[in-house]
């Protein structure tokens, strides 16, 4: 291979003029060839990179490498398991990261802080592709839409084991409710075969606010008890809270019920059918509506490589690349035109593309200001020890 520092052209010209002076000129020209033949690669120096920090097993590997072999920009991935982690990274500065991915209602006291910058959409000519209503809802969190663009989104609701739920409440019976979650008698009917609830006040508290017909946005200390209180109710029968290892303990039978992300609960389900376990998983959207989150693109304001953050966003945005990641993770994404790569035992799936009735039902939450955080974080550890 050619390097770029040594164009061919002008090497054949100096072959010529060397070649011209005698034996000596023509050693001089073969060592012209030599070298030209021998350049060295892009050093580490000159290589470009692009720093992503995202959400564990939350993008097609395979994605990683057709980014470099189509930009020639190599991608340095690390990954979190909570927004809060990537929260404090951020407000401490100098992450490093180039790309990020927040939770959409992180990004409101994130950008006051200063934390990102302002996309440059004249560098990311595919979002053309957005979905228009994902990105009117995202405008709750980003007025504008002018710090971040969708990546994923779906909903906290509730994952079952069929076959479990069949034998303990009939074989007629759906679970289709927050009542499965927060009466006491109806979920301690779960407990021998194992439950699990998101290790997250961001979601089980809303949640609980929701079923008690509050605003799950509410600030209220008031409310913010009472959710608690709800939630303490059902503490005993909990075996544990977690954010990551649900999603296989679930896929094996080690639990039969969890409050989880749509997206994980769906790739317990795609595991069990591939491994032709015997192990049916079914995901509920309550009845009575469940939160809509979003994870989404965003370039911290000290990002070292702006350019190549803008380059992998756009490449993430063409449609058959965010359908690939939507196959692979088996989440929604905000890109519309995805929808036609996007495989049909997905897309037709209503509780991973709800269609207008169920979408009409689902909330989103505000931020939490660092009092109302500071009260939520205190219930949470209550209800997380049981004390």
């Amino acid at each position: 291979m050619i390097a770029k520092n040594f164009p061919l052209v002008a090497s054949i010209a100096e072959i010529h003029r060397c070649a011209g002076a005698g034996m000596g000129g023509l050693i001089v020209a073969v060592g012209i060839v030599l070298m030209v033949g021998v350049a060295p690669a892009r050093s580490e120096a000159q290589q470009r990179f692009v720093n992503v920090y995202n959400w564990s097993e939350y993008i097609d590997p395979a994605v990683l490498d057709e980014f470099t072999n189509a930009t020639g920009i190599r991608v340095r991935y690390d990954t979190f398991e909570s927004s809060d982690t990537l929260d404090a990274k951020l407000l401490a500065g100098n992450s490093g990261y180039d790309v990020v991915v927040p939770t959409g209602y992180f990004l409101p006291h994130e950008i006051a802080a200063g934390v990102y910058q302002k996309l440059d959409k004249s560098k990311l000519p595919n979002l053309v592709n957005v979905w228009p209503e994902i990105a009117s809802r995202m405008a709750v969190y980003d007025p504008g839409n002018q710090y971040a663009v969708n990546y994923m989104w779906g909903t906290t609701g509730i994952g079952f084991n069929i076959s479990a739920v069949k034998r303990i409440l009939g074989p007629n019976a759906t679970i289709d409710s927050w009542d499965d979650v927060f009466d006491p008698d109806k979920i301690a009917r779960f407990k021998d075969c194992g439950i699990y609830l998101l290790d997250s006040s961001d979601d089980v508290l809303p949640a609980a606010l929701h079923y008690l017909h509050l605003d799950p946005s509410s600030r209220n200390p008031r409310d913010l008890e009472k959710a608690a209180e709800l939630v303490m109710k059902i503490r005993p029968y909990v075996r544990k809270f977690d954010v990551s290892e649900y999603l296989n303990a679930l896929a094996t039978g080690e639990i039969c019920f969890v409050v989880g992300f749509s997206g994980d609960i769906k790739q317990a389900q795609e595991r069990t059918a591939q491994a032709k376990s015997g192990i049916a998983i079914g995901y509920s959207i309550p009845k009575e509506g469940a939160q809509l989150w979003f994870d989404n693109f965003a370039i911290p304001s000290d990002a070292p490589d702006v350019a190549e953050a803008h380059e992998f966003i756009n490449f993430l945005l063409r449609p058959e690349i965010a359908a690939q990641n939507t196959n692979f993770v088996t989440y929604a994404n905000g890109n519309l035109a995805s929808q036609k790569f996007i495989k049909k035992s997905i897309l037709n799936d209503r509780t991973i593309y709800p269609d207008a009735a169920i979408m009409a039902r689902l909330y989103t939450i505000s931020a939490h200001d660092e009092e109302t955080e500071r009260l939520m974080n205190r219930l949470w550890m209550r209800v997380k020890t049981g004390m």
